[in-house]
């Protein structure tokens, strides 16, 4: 496999040049008026989702330029490596390969390609947990004396499957509530265990190896309340989504499913991570969520470059990125079941591409991933959407539509499909006002998706679109996406420091630390 970073590519001087000559001044108003086939140009359909990229700064030049970037960078070696299942992830010598948990049996595949014969023993294992955990899955549905389900993990362990219960909300089985606790806050889980009951609550602990610090203590809170509520049968009410079948059998808990160090957490709800979600949605709804996820794998292994979704929407963020030196992205999707998606790229993107050394440890000279935010529209416009219209820094934006609603109520839905179509226009036009106050520049940036309609196989295409595309971006910017050492130093810390808050030593801690630290034992 051959890898260039972008900004040693021909291309990468190609595209400083055309930045400094139009890219600069580029005006979106008077693009779309020399240009009647714009949207045309720069929009397409991906498998189960619509892309508009015609509001966004570029032009054919610009994207022609782009593509030459990511082919000169060896995108395509490196996207073809993982779908190879070779050990990308260097740092930790792992494949990556969260891929295959939405690959069908090979049984199932009408010409399978060579590469999934060299994984198909991974790929048996996949659907051997996948079978068991559905049949599991169905046995709680069926189950009318669990009431709730509460999944206690973190990170990736609860925002794919927290995010995805609510997306899914219209096909979630009556008579079942979910809940989730992740912080380590006990506020978090002593307020789900007011609304719960021991005989009707089934606990799943979402752990790999079933030691992470902050699951492990709302685990072991949730069993002792369990016990002083008169809980006998933990083999009932615990499950466990773990790698380690002993620490699990020591807690009590007797069902388990298992997954891999090749899926990395934030890649995780399509492994037995999603349980709560194949709970929620049941077995035919959670092979629907893994084939719209394999259809856009499909996608992205398959399609030419130029109409390649993922590829165009990566490039796009390197060109922001790095050239116009936007910082951040606002996501902005305009359905409430979707209210905890942002929150659930934050983590894909960041902890994926929030590096500063590139694969070779070698310090990066540009910009790497962008600052991810945003709340559901409506609710974005009455908040952060003066910033984005009036203020002083660009900040692309990602809208996400539904165009059919699963509720009856009368004008809602085409009221909140006229407010996105009204802010994205707004963006991008602006309005003059000489005493300024009123003064909108426009030209700002956005980027439209539409779905057909929210269902388990248009959010599973959706997500494995913004996996891929986070991919794309830091392929190119040389760096590896799958490993998160940031994430370890402060746990670390944290465990010298909760012993010095029960002591109350402060040697050797520097003085804002000391400082609190005593403050906060007062």
């Amino acid at each position: 496999m051959n890898r260039t970073r972008c900004d040693r590519t021909p291309a990468w001087k190609a595209l400083k040049a055309q930045f400094d000559a139009t890219g600069r001044s580029f005006d979106l108003r008077a693009a779309f008026g020399s240009d009647p086939q714009r949207f045309d140009t720069f929009s397409q359909r991906a498998p189960h989702v619509f892309a508009d990229l015609s509001k966004n700064l570029i032009d054919t030049a610009t994207q022609s330029s782009l593509l030459d970037l990511a082919r000169q960078s060896g995108l395509t070696q490196h996207r073809d490596a993982m779908f190879a299942g070779d050990k990308i992830n260097h740092t930790e010598q792992r494949a990556v390969m969260h891929w295959l948990l939405r690959n069908p049996p090979l049984a199932q595949m009408q010409q399978a390609r060579p590469a999934i014969k060299n994984v198909s023993s991974e790929l048996t294992a996949v659907h051997a947990t996948l079978d068991a955990m559905l049949a599991f899955a169905e046995q709680v549905r069926a189950d009318a004396a669990i009431t709730d389900v509460v999944n206690i993990g973190i990170g990736g362990s609860d925002l794919g499957p927290q995010m995805a219960v609510l997306a899914l909300d219209g096909y979630v089985s009556p008579g079942k509530r979910f809940h989730f606790v992740s912080n380590v806050d006990g506020h978090e889980l002593a307020s789900v265990l007011k609304k719960v009951k021991v005989e009707s609550t089934l606990f799943l602990i979402a752990s790999k190896t079933f030691t992470t610090i902050e699951t492990m203590t709302n685990a072991n809170s949730a069993k002792a309340w369990f016990a002083a509520q008169g809980g006998t049968d933990v083999a009932r009410h615990f499950a466990a989504l773990t790698t380690n079948v002993a620490a699990a059998n020591a807690f009590g808990i007797s069902t388990t499913f298992g997954f891999w160090d090749w899926v990395g957490g934030r890649y995780s709800v399509w492994s037995a991570i999603g349980l709560p979600l194949a709970i929620a949605i049941g077995a035919q709804g959670f092979r629907a969520f893994l084939a719209g996820a394999h259809d856009m794998d499909e996608h992205f292994r398959t399609a030419p470059l130029e109409h390649n979704l993922p590829v165009r929407l990566g490039l796009l963020d390197v060109w922001y990125r790095n050239f116009h030196g936007f910082t951040s992205r606002s996501i902005a999707p305009y359905h409430s079941a979707l209210k905890r998606f942002p929150a659930y790229l934050q983590q894909l993107e960041m902890e994926s591409n929030g590096k500063r050394v590139d694969a070779s440890g070698e310090a990066l000279p540009m910009g790497t991933s962008p600052v991810l935010w945003g709340e559901p529209g409506t609710n974005g416009q009455h908040a952060y959407f003066q910033m984005l219209h009036q203020g002083t820094d660009v900040v692309p934006v990602e809208f996400v539509a539904v165009k059919k609603p699963q509720h009856r109520l009368p004008g809602h839905h085409t009221l909140l499909l006229a407010n996105v179509l009204a802010q994205a226009q707004a963006l991008m036009l602006g309005k003059s006002d000489a005493g300024g106050h009123k003064h909108f520049t426009g030209n700002r940036p956005s980027t439209f998706l539409v779905l057909d309609e929210l269902t388990p196989t248009s959010l599973g295409a959706l997500i494995a679109l913004q996996e891929h595309r986070v991919f794309v971006s830091g392929s190119l910017w040389g760096i590896n996406s799958f490993d998160q050492w940031g994430v370890e130093l402060g746990k670390v810390l944290a465990k010298d420091v909760e012993a010095r808050l029960g002591s109350g030593e402060t040697t050797g801690l520097d003085g804002s630390t000391s400082g609190l630290l005593t403050l906060l034992r007062a």
